[in-house]
């Protein structure tokens, strides 16, 4: 039989953390490549529409949001219950609607501008007067490029 010896250095045995910061520095720099901040803090209320045929829009980057519904609870008070727009975090009118195009599209490189698309994020309950005056002011803005935010829901076959 083989004897086996024990080591008298006493105490127990050190980890090496000579490469932890390596570690931790490769962490952070994943989380803060791989994470994207939250833009736009709502103010409306949004039930999507529901939808079957979607397409995914490519590029968020050209994509400028326009989000119309009532005001939440909290701003209620001051705004009222009435259809609103929300531009970026503030309150707006149709008439701002022409300035904020000219604003998001001198923000983006000029290669890009032509490509822009205006996405309209509507409450389901929203009146199409609403809308249709939105697509007029981007007409006049010539934002031609629309689409419409909908939720997927999944067709039921028959």
């Amino acid at each position: 039989m083989a004897k086996f010896r024990k080591k008298r250095g006493g105490g127990p045995q050190q980890i090496n953390t000579a490469s932890l910061p390596d570690i931790v520095f490769m962490l952070l720099f994943f989380f803060m490549v791989s994470t994207t901040m939250k833009e736009v803090a709502l103010k409306i209320q949004l039930k999507q529409p529901e939808a079957t045929e979607l397409t995914k829009l490519e590029k968020k980057s050209l994509v400028t949001y326009i989000y119309v519904g009532v005001p939440q609870r909290q701003y209620q008070s001051t705004f009222g219950t009435e259809p609103r727009l929300q531009l970026n975090d503030q309150f707006a009118t149709v008439e701002d609607i022409r300035n904020y195009i000219v604003q998001e599209r001198e923000s983006m490189r000029e290669s890009d501008r032509s490509k822009m698309t205006v996405s309209i994020k509507a409450d389901y309950d929203t009146p199409m007067g609403i809308i249709t005056e939105v697509k007029q002011a981007l007409r006049e803005a010539q934002a031609l490029k629309i689409s419409y935010s909908a939720r997927k829901v999944e067709q039921v076959p028959m």
